[in-house]
């Protein structure tokens, strides 16, 4: 099925550290550049990033199939008084060829994207030829473990089983997410495309696992969230990475 037919559910993972990890990437960028960055956003639905750059100073193209997430993304970039420097456009991977009309980006991110669409190596062979040589990829996809572990802990044994041993990490039929990744499956798939790995960590470690009715107000999440963060960052950490309901890779394209 063609990406822009395919019906599109975005990828359960908390935007938030993860936006602030690119809003500060591209900060180091645009130093050692010294300019603003142009960016692409393959997959930014309503601008959840693209607007937080565009706030920077940065000059966003989102490509996403779907036009009502476009018209949100223009009314959050009018309202954030951005609207010239964050533009949409409804396209997929295999249209950013004719999107960009020969211009390359310092900047691409691919969140939550790769779940959905046809064939994971093309799309990120098509992002590498958007980038300039030493560009740098932000991607964050949803891990396979994480599913695995939510599901055993549910008590729902068989679904848990089935993710493990699924060649795309769905738990069933029903299952909202075409494919999931494990962290070797990514490192792989990106240097077949043309990246180097430069940062890989796990998102959300504890989010998806702590039981709904414990994190019902917004101290609550707050509170995991910051036990999240906390957690990826001390010592002996490393497990953390394959257990995280997402995993955000940072890459430079060679």
């Amino acid at each position: 099925m063609p990406d822009e037919q395919r019906p599109r559910r975005r990828a359960s993972v908390r935007p938030n550290a993860v936006g602030a990890a690119v809003v500060a990437l591209a900060a180091d960028r645009s130093d050692r550049l010294g300019r603003p960055l142009e960016v692409l956003d393959l997959g930014g639905g309503t601008g959840g990033v693209a607007v937080a750059l565009g706030e920077a100073g940065h000059r966003v193209t989102v490509v996403d199939p779907s036009p009502d997430a476009l018209a949100a993304l223009t009314r959050r970039a009018r309202e954030s008084g951005i609207e010239g420097l964050v533009t949409g456009v409804q396209g997929d991977g295999d249209s950013l060829a004719e999107v960009l009309d020969g211009r390359v980006v310092d900047l691409a991110c691919c969140h939550g994207t790769l779940e959905f669409v046809d064939d994971p190596e093309t799309t990120l062979r098509a992002v590498a030829a958007a980038l300039a040589p030493g560009g740098v990829l932000s991607l964050l996809v949803s891990g396979r473990l994480a599913v695995v572990f939510a599901k055993a802990l549910a008590g729902e044994f068989d679904q848990a089983r089935s993710a493990l041993r699924h060649p795309s990490g769905r738990w069933g039929p029903t299952d909202p997410l075409p494919r999931r990744f494990d962290p070797d499956e990514v490192e792989a798939l990106l240097a077949r495309t043309g990246f180097t790995v430069e940062q890989s960590r796990g998102i959300d470690v504890l989010r998806h696992l702590v039981p709904a009715p414990l994190v019902d107000s917004e101290g609550d999440r707050a509170a995991v969230a910051e036990l999240d963060e906390l957690l990826v960052e001390v010592a002996g950490s490393e497990l953390l990475r394959i257990l995280g309901h997402g995993l955000h890779v940072v890459a430079r394209r060679d």
